[in-house]
């Protein structure tokens, strides 16, 4: 049985919510805030293992293109997917005043996977594993993405009381920072639970840095405590 043959792994829920907010995916003040603030982290922690100039990427639930656009800046050529179009659409509109180049796609990752298995020297993933019924077919699907030697990144929030209380009652009840029902806590990933998915998937991880938020600065930083947000870096091995 073809992929495609299954039920699509993805939560109509949470595409309207997302779709509601289309509009503001690029505006710096809005609910999106956080991801323009992380995004220069997110950046340099893939440049730490995979210099984008020249390679091929694809990101998977870009969303409004806030990283495919920052990768395509540094040289990379950059294919987005996700599945609410009203999202492609804002960023195909942001082209046109960015002049950046990203070919957007409303696919999901495991057909893409399917099209074009292998074929890509980075993947990927950030902020989108809590928003999915099965975030293990999506961690095996961007193994399949990606070339032999090439790397995998994916970012998500800790499962602990921490997490509960930093990423759903403080960012969406307390601070504003987040749309309140922006985050399920059931669905949140601890770092061991996605390293081993990693590991089914036949990747190798290579290692996991937290990102944390100061309250009294504003900024975010990459940190080595992992219990709130966090980032995974993996590598499909050449043999």
């Amino acid at each position: 049985m073809q992929l495609h043959d299954h039920k699509p792994n993805v939560d109509d829920v949470e595409i309207a919510k997302f779709s509601e907010l289309a509009h503001k995916w690029w505006d710096k003040e809005s609910e999106f805030k956080p991801l323009h603030e992380i995004n220069p982290l997110r950046l340099g922690y893939i440049e730490e293992y995979a210099p984008l100039a020249g390679l091929n990427v694809i990101d998977v639930g870009c969303g409004g293109g806030i990283l495919a656009e920052s990768m395509a800046e540094r040289g990379a050529t950059v294919t987005g997917i996700d599945l609410a179009e009203k999202s492609l659409k804002v960023a195909k509109l942001h082209l046109l005043e960015s002049g950046n180049k990203v070919g957007y796609r409303c696919v999901a990752v495991e057909q893409m996977a399917e099209e074009a298995p292998a074929t890509f020297d980075v993947v990927t993933c950030m902020e989108m594993l809590e928003h999915v019924p099965s975030p293990d077919s999506v961690v095996a699907a961007c193994a399949r993405l990606v070339k032999p030697g090439g790397w995998v990144f994916f970012s998500t929030i800790s499962r602990n009381p921490k997490a509960y209380v930093h990423a759903i009652l403080g960012a969406e009840y307390i601070l504003g920072l987040l749309p309140r029902g922006t985050h399920e806590y059931a669905r949140f990933l601890k770092p061991s639970e996605l390293s081993r998915m990693t590991r089914h998937a036949g990747l190798e991880l290579a290692n996991v840095r937290g990102m944390g938020y100061n309250l009294v600065t504003k900024a975010y930083s990459l940190t080595d405590t992992t219990d709130v947000n966090y980032l995974i870096a993996c590598q499909r091995p050449l043999a």
